[in-house]
């Protein structure tokens, strides 16, 4: 099973706290929203990437 296109990954203080996989963007923005709401502060990274092409869309802090 494909666990989804849309991946949001959030770093703290250097190390990989927690994944999820999305089939579809929307959802996987909104996604990335709460969880920027959730885990922002300082130490954290939030980053959404495109499984299928290894883009990132959209990461926090920007430019991170």
């Amino acid at each position: 099973m494909n666990p989804g296109r849309y991946r949001v990954t959030v770093v703290l203080d250097g190390r990989r706290t927690l994944r999820g996989w999305w089939n579809a963007e929307p959802v996987a923005r909104r996604q990335f929203a709460g969880l920027v709401g959730q885990y922002g502060r300082p130490g954290a990274h939030v980053i959404l990437a495109d499984e299928e092409t290894g883009e990132t869309l959209t990461e926090w802090p920007d430019g991170a």
